[in-house]
């Protein structure tokens, strides 16, 4: 008896992992979290529910997972945004790269964090929550390098950290929304030009 079990138990399930969730990210990020039913989702993923819930939890599990996949690949331009020389070289990294992830060839128009929290129920409050809370932490993590950079003096001693992280992640965040409105790279690419413009600089 405890050989079968043991055998049921150590049997592969028979989908590869990373390729489920690749597809289940896209269908959170083209229809948000709302609009995301346990069958687009199965479907997408080539998988039954049973083994959904096996391998990645509730579908507030399985979002989160994706959310990781999703700051890790599409959205891995932040964290090397942060890592450049300069505040002005991270800012034009951390725009550039939202221009590039918002327009995606095989993509879709917009931002995962931004379009997979609207609109938000009660019910599906732990999604929305966390998707604040990545937006919140990416702020305050851009804080913190601006922060450095002024005591660097790569950027003016006068300068406010916070306000310049809300007001270059407000930036970033909008692109998304621009192209989902239908911008191309192009166009909003000449957002970031102009922010880049008015960088401050250190006199």
């Amino acid at each position: 008896m405890s050989g079968s079990r043991s055998s049921v138990m150590g049997r592969p399930r028979g989908f590869d992992i990373d390729e489920a969730l690749e597809r289940a990210m896209r269908v959170f990020w083209e229809q948000g979290y709302e609009g995301s039913s346990l069958a687009d989702l199965t479907g997408a993923m080539g998988i039954t529910k049973t083994s959904m819930y096996a391998a990645f939890g509730n579908k507030e599990q399985l979002f989160r997972k994706v959310l990781q996949r999703y700051a890790n690949g599409p959205a891995g331009y932040f964290d090397d945004a942060l890592e450049q020389p300069t505040a002005r070289s991270a800012v034009e990294a951390l725009l550039r790269g939202s221009v590039r992830t918002s327009t995606l060839p095989v993509g879709f128009a917009g931002c995962l964090t931004i379009q997979g929290a609207l609109p938000a129920c009660d019910e599906n409050r732990p999604a929305h929550d966390a998707l604040v809370q990545f937006r919140n932490e990416a702020v305050e993590r851009l804080e913190l390098r601006f922060g450095r950079a002024v005591e660097e003096g790569d950027l003016p001693g006068d300068a406010d950290p916070r306000r310049l992280a809300r007001y270059v992640m407000a930036l970033a965040f909008g692109i998304p929304v621009h192209a989902a409105n239908g911008l191309g790279r192009a166009e909003l690419d000449e957002i970031a030009d102009q922010v880049m413009m008015s960088w401050p600089g250190v006199s």
